[in-house]
Protein backbone atom coordinates (compact mmCIF):
# COMPACT_ATOMS: atom_id res chain seq x y z
CA UNK A 1 0.00 0.00 0.00
CA UNK A 2 2.63 2.62 0.95
CA UNK A 3 4.66 1.69 -2.56
CA UNK A 4 0.80 2.85 -4.21
CA UNK A 5 1.08 5.69 -2.16
CA UNK A 6 4.74 6.78 -3.38
CA UNK A 7 3.36 6.20 -7.12
CA UNK A 8 0.55 8.04 -6.81
CA UNK A 9 1.96 10.75 -4.87
CA UNK A 10 5.07 11.23 -7.95
CA UNK A 11 2.61 10.81 -10.49
CA UNK A 12 0.61 13.98 -9.27
CA UNK A 13 3.98 16.05 -8.55
CA UNK A 14 4.45 14.91 -12.42
CA UNK A 15 1.28 15.83 -13.82
CA UNK A 16 1.36 19.48 -11.69
CA UNK A 17 5.08 20.67 -12.70
CA UNK A 18 4.20 19.56 -16.68
CA UNK A 19 3.87 22.93 -18.26
CA UNK A 20 0.25 23.23 -19.72
CA UNK A 21 0.21 22.73 -23.58
CA UNK A 22 -0.70 25.74 -25.29
CA UNK A 23 -1.17 26.11 -28.73
CA UNK A 24 1.53 28.91 -30.62
CA UNK A 25 -0.15 30.66 -33.65
CA UNK A 26 2.45 32.67 -36.03
CA UNK A 27 1.17 34.85 -38.45
CA UNK A 28 2.72 36.55 -41.06
CA UNK A 29 1.02 39.99 -40.86
CA UNK A 30 2.06 41.19 -44.64
CA UNK A 31 -0.34 38.89 -46.13
CA UNK A 32 -3.11 39.47 -43.92
CA UNK A 33 -6.34 41.24 -46.11
CA UNK A 34 -8.74 43.43 -45.44
CA UNK A 35 -11.37 41.11 -45.38
CA UNK A 36 -9.53 38.99 -42.73
CA UNK A 37 -8.74 42.29 -40.65
CA UNK A 38 -12.40 43.79 -40.52
CA UNK A 39 -13.73 39.85 -39.97
CA UNK A 40 -11.80 38.96 -37.24
CA UNK A 41 -10.36 35.49 -38.80
CA UNK A 42 -7.09 36.35 -37.80
CA UNK A 43 -7.84 37.71 -34.36
CA UNK A 44 -9.30 40.92 -32.69
CA UNK A 45 -8.49 43.85 -35.14
CA UNK A 46 -7.38 45.70 -32.48
CA UNK A 47 -4.28 43.48 -31.89
CA UNK A 48 -3.15 43.84 -35.58
CA UNK A 49 -3.12 47.75 -35.29
CA UNK A 50 -1.32 47.96 -32.26
CA UNK A 51 1.50 45.29 -33.66
CA UNK A 52 1.29 47.39 -36.55
CA UNK A 53 1.63 50.81 -34.48
CA UNK A 54 4.70 49.13 -33.00
CA UNK A 55 6.34 47.99 -35.93
CA UNK A 56 6.43 51.12 -37.77
CA UNK A 57 7.30 53.27 -35.05
CA UNK A 58 9.82 50.50 -34.25
CA UNK A 59 11.47 51.30 -37.75
CA UNK A 60 11.18 55.18 -36.91
CA UNK A 61 13.54 54.52 -33.95
CA UNK A 62 10.42 56.10 -31.82
CA UNK A 63 9.54 54.57 -29.05
CA UNK A 64 6.45 57.06 -27.98
CA UNK A 65 3.13 55.79 -28.01
CA UNK A 66 -0.19 57.86 -28.59
CA UNK A 67 -3.19 56.12 -27.60
CA UNK A 68 -6.00 58.27 -28.95
CA UNK A 69 -3.69 58.73 -32.51
CA UNK A 70 -3.62 54.77 -32.07
CA UNK A 71 -7.37 54.50 -31.82
CA UNK A 72 -7.42 57.46 -34.99
CA UNK A 73 -5.46 55.51 -37.07
CA UNK A 74 -7.04 51.69 -36.31
CA UNK A 75 -10.32 53.64 -37.52
CA UNK A 76 -8.83 54.64 -40.77
CA UNK A 77 -7.53 51.67 -41.61
CA UNK A 78 -10.33 49.55 -40.86
CA UNK A 79 -12.52 51.81 -43.01
CA UNK A 80 -10.28 51.23 -46.03
CA UNK A 81 -10.26 47.99 -45.23
CA UNK A 82 -14.30 47.75 -45.71
CA UNK A 83 -13.94 49.47 -48.42
CA UNK A 84 -11.37 47.65 -50.01
CA UNK A 85 -11.35 44.09 -49.01
CA UNK A 86 -8.90 41.96 -50.57
CA UNK A 87 -6.23 44.76 -50.05
CA UNK A 88 -3.46 43.33 -47.79
CA UNK A 89 -3.46 45.61 -44.19
CA UNK A 90 0.05 46.61 -44.19
CA UNK A 91 -0.42 48.02 -48.11
CA UNK A 92 -3.45 49.76 -46.78
CA UNK A 93 -1.56 51.26 -43.65
CA UNK A 94 1.11 52.20 -46.53
CA UNK A 95 -1.44 53.70 -48.29
CA UNK A 96 -2.79 55.74 -45.67
CA UNK A 97 0.08 56.54 -43.43
CA UNK A 98 3.15 56.38 -46.13
CA UNK A 99 3.98 59.63 -46.48
CA UNK A 100 3.38 60.76 -43.07
CA UNK A 101 6.11 58.35 -42.39
CA UNK A 102 8.34 59.98 -45.02
CA UNK A 103 7.86 63.14 -43.37
CA UNK A 104 8.45 61.69 -40.12
CA UNK A 105 11.96 60.42 -41.23
CA UNK A 106 12.74 63.28 -43.16
CA UNK A 107 12.12 65.96 -40.35
CA UNK A 108 14.05 63.19 -37.71
CA UNK A 109 16.84 63.27 -40.15
CA UNK A 110 16.92 67.25 -40.69
CA UNK A 111 16.95 67.47 -36.40
CA UNK A 112 20.05 65.01 -36.35
CA UNK A 113 21.66 67.17 -38.91
CA UNK A 114 21.29 70.22 -36.67
CA UNK A 115 21.32 68.51 -33.65
CA UNK A 116 25.19 69.64 -32.08
CA UNK A 117 25.81 66.07 -31.08
CA UNK A 118 25.84 64.99 -34.71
Amino acid sequence: MPRIAVVLLGLIFAVAAAPAARAQVTLDVAKITCDQYTSHKITNPQNIAIWLSGYYHGKRGDTTLETQTLIANAKKVRDYCFRNPKALVMDAVEKLFGGESRRVRTHQALLSLLSPNS
